[in-house]
C-alpha cells in the first residue's frame, strides 16, 4: 500500500499518510490535529488553495454562508456525509461572506455550491442543497 499526501487543515502542512492508517485517526506531523476531521472544518482561502493542488484525496468544498437558509438546511447532511466518506474523500467548508474574492475566484454563482477538487483540478460542481445520500452519490460518482 502507498502513502497519500495530505495538507493539514489547520496549519497548512503537507503530510504523508500510509493508505492503512487514513481512518485511523491520522494527525498532523506538526500541529497534531486530524488530517481526516470527525465534521467538516472551515477552511480559508490559502488552506483550500495549497489543499486543491497538493492532496491525493479528493477535496469537497462546500460554498456556503451564514444568511443562506438551503447553507444552513444543507450543514449537518454535509456533515453526515462526510463521517460516511472518511478515508475516500475530505469534506471542508469555506464561507463566501467571510471571503467574498475566493467566492468570486471559484466563479460561484449561488449557494451552496460544492466542487470537488481531485489532482490539482476541479473535477466538478454542484449547486443546491442535497442530502446526504446525494452528496455521497455524487462525490462517488465518476467526473
Amino acid at each position: 500500500m502507498g502513502a497519500k499526501t495530505l495538507t493539514c487543515l489547520s496549519c497548512a502542512q503537507l503530510n504523508r499518510v500510509p493508505e492503512e492508517k487514513l481512518t485511523a485517526g491520522a494527525k498532523c506531523g506538526t500541529c497534531g490535529a486530524a488530517l481526516i476531521p470527525d465534521a467538516p472544518l472551515d477552511i480559508d482561502p490559502a488552506i483550500l488553495q495549497k489543499a486543491a493542488k497538493n492532496d491525493d484525496l479528493p477535496l469537497v468544498v462546500d460554498f456556503w454562508a451564514p444568511w443562506c437558509g438551503p447553507c444552513r438546511m444543507m450543514a449537518p447532511e454535509f456533515s453526515k456525509a462526510s463521517k460516511k466518506l472518511a478515508g475516500k474523500a475530505r469534506l471542508v467548508k469555506l464561507n463566501t461572506q467571510d471571503h467574498q474574492s475566493t467566492g468570486t475566484r471559484y466563479r460561484i454563482r449561488g449557494i451552496p455550491t460544492m466542487v470537488a477538487f481531485e489532482r490539482g483540478r476541479e473535477s466538478k460542481r454542484q449547486s443546491g442543497a442535497l442530502s446526504e445520500g446525494q452528496i455521497v452519490g455524487w462525490v462517488q460518482s465518476p467526473a
